[in-house]
């Protein structure tokens, strides 16, 4: 049952390790783009997040 135990801890170089795999799939070229793309689907994200609590205070303030 101990084998199935998987640390939540990434330390420096589990990143160093993830960075590498990154770069050798997508290249260097892709990554700029990847990071955009990452970035504005955050915004999106936080964006519908703060509207919905928006509407959601609304709907209370009419009760």
């Amino acid at each position: 049952m101990t084998a199935l135990f998987i640390p939540l801890a990434i330390g420096p170089w589990q990143i160093v390790l993830i960075v590498l795999v990154v770069l050798l799939l997508f290249g260097g070229r892709k990554i700029p783009e990847l990071m955009r793309g990452l970035g504005s689907g955050i915004k999106e994200f936080k964006d519908a997040s703060k509207d919905e609590n928006e509407e959601t205070k609304h709907v209370e303030d009419k009760k």
